[in-house]
């Protein structure tokens, strides 16, 4: 599997800082978060980024923007997948709703459904991948509200990434990765108890099981660090390998 890291992991560095911590931690590619580092208006800044990819030899393989479904409108879209395109990828993250899926009325429902499926539409046409991040308060919350959605969307478009939700037991994020794993892309790796973050040295054994719930290639993403400090990259990254490895 490919390893990688989510640029907002640090949101104070700059793209230069980020591309050259990743490649000396030994990893290969970048989500780029369209809030600070990459913001989808800015071509100067995209172009930059490109061009530090090539000097430090890493890929983009995914844009993480901030688009949510049910309240952002859809014909901004394209602006997102052009940046997307620009930075080298074809699968873009958002979010859908602002809630968990229990707490939709059946018309709400319907709404955010319908703007699902014409997001799917656009990127159908513009031969792109939209992924939902599996995140709380949200529509994909819960393994239900997230198959129920991607059966109802029926498009090879539209599909999710996976992380283990920090409130669940290990064996209910399984049973989430393993509902959802036809449809994931990217997975986002932490090792996370409730609010308290810790080493991904802590969950190696925990995260050997949620892996074989996946076959095929993901690319496995960092997201933020148990101290926030970049120079524990590396650390991390090199556990991640040894996952893998494993």
């Amino acid at each position: 599997m490919t390893t990688g890291l989510v640029s907002i992991s640090f949101r104070p560095l700059t793209p230069e800082q980020l591309v050259a911590a990743a490649a000396q931690a030994g990893l290969s590619c970048i989500e780029w978060g369209s809030d600070v580092h990459a913001p989808c208006d800015d071509e100067a800044r995209l172009q930059e980024i490109v061009a530090l990819q090539t000097q430090y030899g890493l890929t983009c393989c995914s844009y993480g923007t901030y688009f949510r479904l049910g309240k952002d409108d859809v014909s901004q879209l394209p602006d997102y997948i052009r940046a997307a395109r620009i930075l080298g990828t074809d699968i873009l993250r958002l979010w859908c709703g602002e809630k968990n899926p229990d707490e939709f009325t059946a018309e709400e429902k319907a709404a955010l459904f319908s703007d699902c499926k014409a997001a799917a539409a656009i990127a159908e046409r513009e031969g792109v991948i939209l992924c939902l991040e599996c995140h709380n308060n949200t529509y994909t919350q819960t393994k239900e509200g997230a198959l129920e959605l991607m059966e109802h969307v029926n498009s090879p478009a539209f599909r999710m990434y996976w992380q283990p939700n920090q409130y669940r037991t290990v064996e209910e994020n399984i049973a989430y990765a393993t509902l959802l794993a036809p449809y994931t892309t990217h997975i986002h790796v932490f090792q996370w108890k409730g609010k308290e973050k810790f080493p991904l040295s802590d969950g190696i054994e925990e995260w050997r099981g949620y892996l074989k719930c996946f076959e095929g290639d993901h690319a496995l993403l960092l997201e933020f660090m148990p101290d926030h400090q970049v120079a524990t990259l590396p650390r991390e990254a090199d556990t991640l390998r040894e996952i893998i490895g494993g």
